[in-house]
């Protein structure tokens, strides 16, 4: 397990468990209620630590590289029911953004999604969850499939934006995400969008309009990361604690502005602490926002889509 700044304390504290435990199996020294302390004081350590997370320490969770991953909520939620799809029929196919069908309790689904590597070689294969234009596109091909088909839609969303590069930016970068974005506002099939990591920028827009918009608990959504916000402001990278809080970028803010639908609870720690838990509230809450879309006409569930996202952010005439 790696341990962020923040939870060095409980390291501490987990170190001492084992070598409580340690001492007890290689001596006749009874132990049990030295460890019964340490439980204890460990398990009100991490709640006062993770009852009281700063929005920094919030995107710090997200990031964690023990954290689940997109596909990781595809195999333990549909397993061997998906069909990976490639290529977006243009140029070529984006190990950035994958997606293809499965089934979620029984319910067939269209799953798009970021994907971001578990290595240094698994990250420069996925781009490190950045995807090109090419991977817009192939996402956008897959929401038309399903909605030829009458099939629903689920996005997982966990980027720390569009890929940025020059090679990006000549093959369209911009019009692919703008036209995903116009064509999910009049999709004719319910899109549930689940952001599971880092929702930053376009690059999180590109697969991030629906009709339920849930957040993780320890997740952030924002037009800018907090590094480059304090890089724009300050001129350094010193003030992103600052930065983080003053964006309103956590779950908590998100919810209290009407951006997001719900909130999806997580382990105590975070959802790389029990990731079984994890998958088993991601997939219930996924059939629940179905289910209240399920039975909506066509007409209805794009009008209520547009009204939704006409109605964010307040302004003054």
């Amino acid at each position: 397990m790696e341990y962020l700044d923040f939870e060095l304390p409980i390291k501490e504290l987990e170190d001492q468990l084992d070598k409580c435990e340690i001492i007890g199996l290689e001596s006749n020294v009874d132990v049990t209620n030295t460890c019964k302390q340490i439980e204890k004081k460990l398990e009100e350590t991490k709640r006062k630590i993770y009852k009281n997370l700063t929005a920094w320490q919030r995107v710090q969770l997200s990031r964690h590289p023990n954290r689940p991953y997109t596909l990781d909520y595809i195999n333990a939620i549909c397993g061997d029911s998906f069909l990976e799809l490639f290529g977006d029929r243009g140029f070529k196919d984006d190990k950035a953004m994958i997606g293809g069908l499965g089934k979620i309790d029984g319910q067939s689904f269209m799953i798009v999604g970021q994907q971001k590597g578990y290595n240094t070689k698994t990250r420069q294969y996925r781009n490190f969850g950045m995807a090109n234009p090419e991977g817009y596109r192939k996402a956008l091909r897959l929401m038309k499939m399903a909605e030829k088909f009458g099939i629903p839609v689920v996005t997982f969303i966990d980027t720390p934006g569009a890929y940025p590069g020059l090679e990006a930016e000549e093959r369209g970068q911009g019009e692919a995400i703008a036209r995903n974005i116009l064509e999910m506002c009049r999709l004719k099939v319910p899109i549930i969008c689940v952001i599971v990591g880092e929702g930053a920028s376009g690059g999180a827009l590109g697969i991030g309009v629906g009709d339920k918009v849930l957040m993780m608990e320890n997740t952030w959504y924002s037009v800018i990361s907090p590094e480059s916000c304090s890089s724009i402001l300050w001129k350094s990278w010193e003030y992103k604690e600052q930065a983080a809080e003053a964006l309103k970028l956590t779950s908590a803010d998100m919810k209290n502005q009407k951006l997001v639908d719900d909130i999806i609870p997580e382990p105590l720690g975070g959802a790389h602490y029990d990731r079984e838990t994890t998958f088993k509230t991601v997939q219930q809450y996924i059939t629940k926002s179905f289910n209240e879309l399920k039975d909506l006409s066509t007409s209805k569930l794009v009008e209520q889509r547009m009204d939704k996202y006409s109605k964010m952010g307040e302004y003054k005439e």
